[in-house]
């Protein structure tokens, strides 16, 4: 072998070793840049897996009550309960806000009696109402009273979130003899 060609032989695997350190240093910063990502992923992971249990909770369920009112042209009942039915919240009527009887069944009365209930059911943490009107039904009026609507009302505006709103009010198919006897009243 001469001088040339040895020297070309060793100047190959020159270029062999330095392409063969170039190889390795890529795959390194390769290596270094995918696990710099994967340290940045789990990183910001494991910060908003922090941030999602630093954040209290706040989301509260709604706790339902029914309002049942009862509207005759003489008084207006309402009655707050909780969804079975079984444990009375609140009950006011309009004849505890008025002086006269003949303004138990006002709008004015049963507003004042639905804001006394609304106070009472917002301090046991109600916040949505089911309203099932009653009229006096059977053989009396199937039409609830001037106070159910105004009752309604100071229930929306008391911060309720209101569900269904049920007519109630008992309507016979057969029903039993109305008052007055056969030739009816007689004025």
């Amino acid at each position: 072998m001469s001088e040339t060609e040895a020297q070309e032989v060793i100047e190959a695997e020159k270029v062999e070793e330095v392409s063969q350190v170039e190889e390795t240093s890529t795959e390194a910063e390769t290596k270094t840049e995918a696990e710099t990502k994967t340290e940045a992923e789990t990183k910001t992971e494991a910060e908003t897996k922090t941030e999602v249990k630093s954040e209290p909770k706040t989301k509260v369920q709604d706790k339902w009550g029914i309002a049942h009112i009862y509207s005759s042209y003489n008084n207006t009942i309402i009655h707050i309960t909780d969804l079975t039915g079984g444990e009375t919240i609140a009950i006011s009527s309009g004849g505890h806000h008025v002086n006269a009887d003949r303004y138990e069944s006002s709008p004015f009365a049963a507003m004042k009696a639905a804001n006394v209930v609304v106070e009472a059911a917002k301090t046991k943490s109600f916040t949505g109402l089911h309203i099932r009107v009653r009229a006096v039904g059977g053989v009396g009026s199937r039409v609830p009273g001037p106070g159910a609507q105004a009752a309604i009302r100071a229930l929306a505006r008391g911060g309720f979130k209101i569900g269904k709103i049920d007519d109630v009010t008992p309507i016979p198919h057969d029903t039993t003899r109305k008052k007055g006897g056969k030739r009816g009243r007689r004025v």
